[in-house]
């Protein structure tokens, strides 16, 4: 089999690929930002070394849209068989993906859907139900303050699409099913424990009472963590996340953080994979392909594995 290689542009090219392999070529959003995505990328290149039947071109736009955007039209250009998306900005990507659609190449959205104008264009989309996942989040939320109290909320980056949902999903339940439970502020984390932890600074000195917070992700949860441990203000402080990084389980563990969503980049990743090899084969596959994404809290955590990332 073969892999290409890129970051930032440059290629490394392994072992030489047979005829009758099929070429996928994937753009991802920013392996460099969190060990969620820097554990998918390894997955995906395992899964695919696995088939000798593949061949893949691995870029990463560096959240870069423009770069983004570039790749793919490189890959259009290539001609590869499918394309893997890992959108940075699900909007900005539409006409991007429209031209792989026009050009006869089937395109797989990965992880973060696209905006609903590039639904047409796509033949699939793989990963998590991130609205599913916020409305987890906030059930959470609502069961550990017992119905009644004032949050925050730091959310991922700004027009990216699972920010988007996982906040639309937690904000349309918690009215719904907690409507004693006010919400102070939302403010982004932009995926960044460091960005995060500023954030939740800032609410702190704003706000006198905070009895909860809910955070896009476990990795801008602990930041929010950590901020409120310094401020020595964390004790009866809720903290709900999503995508339940290693750290996050370990504060759990400590009895620092209340509950996540469990999410697995392996799973991801092989299931964007085998998405694509399943509109190559020409099999009948659903628009939407969610893989489970169950609730994990301080009193089932032990059923889960801890995880990877």
């Amino acid at each position: 089999m073969r892999i290409l290689l890129a970051s930032c542009g440059t290629l490394a090219l392994a072992t030489a690929a047979s005829a009758d392999t099929v070429r996928i070529g994937i753009t991802q959003n920013n392996v460099g930002i969190d060990s969620y995505q820097t554990t998918y990328e390894r997955a995906f290149i395992a899964a695919a070394e696995a088939n000798p039947d593949v061949e893949v071109i691995v870029l990463d736009a560096g959240g870069d849209v423009a770069r983004q955007i570039s790749q793919m039209q490189d890959l259009i250009q290539q001609q590869v068989d499918a394309i893997i998306i890992w959108p940075t900005d699900g909007q900005a990507l539409v006409p991007a993906v429209r031209n792989a659609h026009n050009a006869g190449i089937p395109v797989v959205v990965t992880n973060s859907n696209i905006a609903e104008a590039g639904m047409d264009f796509i033949a699939a989309f793989s990963g998590p139900n991130n609205i599913q996942q916020g409305i987890y989040s906030a059930e959470m939320m609502c069961d550990a303050l017992g119905g009644e109290g004032q949050i925050v909320q730091i959310t991922g980056m700004p027009g990216y699409t699972t920010a988007i949902e996982r906040q639309q999903g937690f904000d349309e339940r918690l009215a719904e099913m907690c409507p004693d439970v006010t919400q102070l502020d939302i403010q982004p984390g932009d995926w960044n424990r460091e960005r995060a932890q500023r954030t939740m600074e800032t609410f702190l000195t704003r706000f006198d009472t905070i009895d909860g917070v809910y955070s896009g992700d476990d990795n801008m949860g602990v930041g929010a963590l950590n901020a409120a441990i310094d401020a020595g203000r964390a004790e009866g402080m809720v903290f709900i996340g999503a995508t339940n990084f290693a750290v996050g389980y370990d504060a759990m563990a400590r009895g620092e953080y209340w509950g996540s969503v469990y999410q697995s980049p392996v799973d991801d990743a092989e299931a964007a994979l085998q998405t694509a090899l399943d509109v190559l084969a020409g099999e009948d596959v659903p628009k939407l392909n969610y893989f489970d994404t169950p609730k994990i809290t301080q009193e089932n955590m032990d059923e889960f594995d801890r995880p990877v990332f």
